[in-house]
């Protein structure tokens, strides 16, 4: 979606992705968004600069610290002359595909734009490409959005979230005259998403805020289970009383069920109380050769009170003729069952890590909870105990004692 690049000195767990949570508890505006960016770390000369380079003249960006309810939040204003171009989405669209700014924030500043011209669109009755902005064309507006777009590629966000939004009451002055809160535009911007009115009587959701969660593909929930990084806060020009006129956003990384979505196999068994038991480490070597992903057995008291074994096959549905091949022409079993199963796995892979036998294999196991362990891998520490006389415990403990205590 967006530009990853991290900042220096930060580092994120390989297994995950980088989120952003806007939690948008007093709504949300393109200056808010800014201000948030920036208290999470996107420095504000950065942006001053690319922002100059779509070439874009006549605004400077400047930004304070303020505080709301106690919170210590950075205000961002955005510095124009009292006149300036109110550009079409034509222009607009020109202006920065031309620009030296990264593909990722072109396309994502293009797709905010698009969404805006769209909704202007439909409220006004004529095409996006004949939309001609009004406060949204104006340079603030634009200067908005691209750097949004460019502090979030600086943070390195893949996937954004934002909360239910509140929509507020009353009306907003505009170039039209006064429009009822939440703004028409506004409205065409969120259909799908959750939202609610609450008792201020102002414009909480801007355009350009409502664009810009629209244009980034957010998706709207409560906060989802997160391993929280950082946190912003980017305040409004609005002092009141009551919850306190501010954005928050989190950047932190995803704790998710595991990454695999459920497979579905097949689990292939036959019950046998009449082979010769040396047969069965065999059929176990060449079901696994035929693609069985677990083998194992289960005593079980079979008809007439015989002891029998349970073979108990799990593999993936293209696999499952070949399993079943093998065990009726390979033991003394006259039938087998089978049938669909779900599996859920924890993501897992093999890494090498260094111990006092050298470098050596281990399973790098991702937990649901964000958490990852290292695992001793078998066929490893078989071999290095059979390779130096060793006692097979004894090369497992060296290894456990040689692995990293935060994986």
């Amino acid at each position: 979606m967006i530009d990853c690049e991290r900042p220096a000195g930060e580092r994120k767990p390989s297994n995950t992705m980088t989120l952003a949570y806007f939690d948008c508890f007093s709504g949300i505006s393109g200056d808010m968004t800014l201000g948030a960016l920036v208290h999470l770390g996107v420095p504000l000369s950065r942006l001053q600069s690319s922002i100059a380079e779509l070439p874009l003249e006549g605004f400077a960006l400047q930004a304070h610290t303020v505080r709301r309810n106690g919170i210590e939040a950075i205000r961002v204003e955005v510095q124009t002359a009292p006149t300036q171009e109110h550009r079409t989405f034509a222009q607009i669209k020109t202006l920065i595909e031309k620009s030296p700014l990264p593909e990722t924030v072109k396309t994502t500043s293009l797709a905010i734009f698009e969404r805006l011209a769209e909704a202007e669109g439909k409220v006004h009755g004529c095409a996006k490409e004949s939309v001609h902005f009004h406060e949204v064309g104006g340079l603030d507006a634009i200067v908005d959005i691209v750097g949004a777009c460019l502090g979030l590629a600086h943070l390195g966000v893949e996937t954004i979230i934002a909360s239910p939004l509140p929509m507020g009451g009353g009306f907003v002055a505009c170039a039209h005259g006064l429009l009822p809160v939440p703004a028409p535009a506004v409205v065409e911007l969120l259909k799908g998403a959750p939202v609610y009115g609450g008792n201020l009587q102002e414009e909480l959701v801007t355009p350009t805020g409502a664009a810009i969660l629209a244009g980034t593909g957010a998706e709207f929930k409560a906060m989802p289970p997160l391993r929280i990084r950082r946190t912003g806060y980017g305040a409004g020009a609005r002092e009141r009383s009551g919850p306190p006129n501010l954005l928050r956003i989190l950047i932190g990384d995803p704790l998710t069920e595991p990454d695999v979505a459920p497979e579905k196999l097949v689990l292939v068994e036959s019950c046998i109380d009449d082979m010769n038991p040396e047969i069965f480490s065999y059929i176990m070597e060449t079901l696994f050769e035929d693609g069985a992903l677990d083998v194992y057995w289960v005593p079980v008291q079979m008809k007439k009170n015989r002891p029998g074994t349970l073979v108990n096959v799990l593999c993936a549905p293209e696999h499952r003729e070949a399993v079943v091949r093998r065990i009726l022409t390979e033991t003394t079993s006259l039938g087998v069952r089978f049938h669909d199963v779900r599996r859920t796995a924890l993501v897992r892979e093999i890494v090498e890590v260094a111990s006092e036998y050298g470098k050596v294999q281990v399973k790098k196991v991702f937990g649901i909870d964000g958490g990852v362990r290292l695992v001793p891998e078998y066929e490893v520490c078989r071999g290095i105990a059979r390779e130096r006389n060793l006692p097979l415990h004894q090369v497992y403990a060296a290894i456990l004692r040689s692995l990293p205590p935060h994986a």
